[in-house]
């Protein structure tokens, strides 16, 4: 009995594999299917096959990069932004897609003028966005693994020059572990609670209150990013990076 135990479990286990990997060859060839119509030009057939793609085996930035590029080149404009944003939120180092983000906000009606930010949160937010959540991850725990060698060093070597070594170079590792983890929780934060949005309505005009009977305060236009401040009903309060606020239907916005 533990014999045909045995041979079940490598049975099951060989097949989840063979799964696997026919999961992954259907995934690439249908990339490829999609670079290749994005290469002959086919851009509407591109967009097809890429959001497919991410709609079977999930999201990645190079996919969300890949469909705003062609989004771009079919002029769609609010879609093409907020697949930018999407990769942004995966891997906001990537100059690339910023690059390609910026592009394609000059095509844009609306033109806000960002709030000027305080010059150490503007200093923290970039070094921030410098690499991913993953990379951030790792290195809290490389750093958090040579800070406990750097204790040991200090408590248990024999020698000044390596306790001195050790305590600096813990202290040293120590901020690191605590800015590491910062940028991590605030990077995860951000892809779980997105709370950025893009008007996808042509026009569309922001109330004073969460109803048609609001008065009127200003119009935005597709493809402006909004950050969402709170829900009522089917109206989200919303703020602009020029700090107007706002109230928008749920309908007129897309969340990133």
């Amino acid at each position: 009995m533990k014999i045909m135990r045995n041979i079940s479990k490598k049975i099951i286990g060989l097949f989840m594999f063979c799964g696997v990997c026919t999961h992954l060859s259907a995934q690439e060839a249908d990339i490829k299917a999609a670079e290749t119509a994005y290469a002959s030009e086919m851009y509407d057939r591109a967009i097809e096959l890429y959001e497919s793609v991410v709609k079977t085996y999930g999201d990645s930035f190079a996919l969300y990069y890949n469909l705003g590029n062609a989004y771009y080149k079919t002029g769609k404009i609010a879609h093409a932004i907020l697949n930018y944003e999407r990769a942004l939120l995966i891997k906001p180092g990537d100059s690339d897609i910023r690059f390609n983000l910026e592009m394609a906000k000059q095509k844009t009606v609306d033109k806000i003028e960002p709030l000027q930010e305080f010059f150490l949160n503007k200093w923290f937010r970039s070094v921030q966005n410098l690499i991913a959540v993953d990379l951030w991850a790792t290195i809290g725990i490389v750093c958090f693994v040579l800070f406990i060698f750097c204790l040991v060093l200090f408590f248990f070597s024999k020698w000044m020059r390596l306790k001195k070594f050790g305590f600096y170079m813990g202290i040293l590792l120590l901020v690191a572990v605590i800015f590491a983890n910062i940028f991590a929780y605030n990077q995860k934060e951000e892809l779980i609670n997105r709370n950025g949005a893009i008007v996808f309505s042509p026009t569309v005009t922001v109330k004073s209150s969460p109803d048609n009977s609001g008065t009127d305060l200003f119009v935005l236009h597709e493809g402006t990013k909004v950050f969402i401040r709170s829900t009522v009903g089917d109206w989200n309060e919303i703020t602009l990076e020029d700090g107007n606020i706002g109230w928008i239907n749920k309908k007129d916005i897309t969340i990133i």
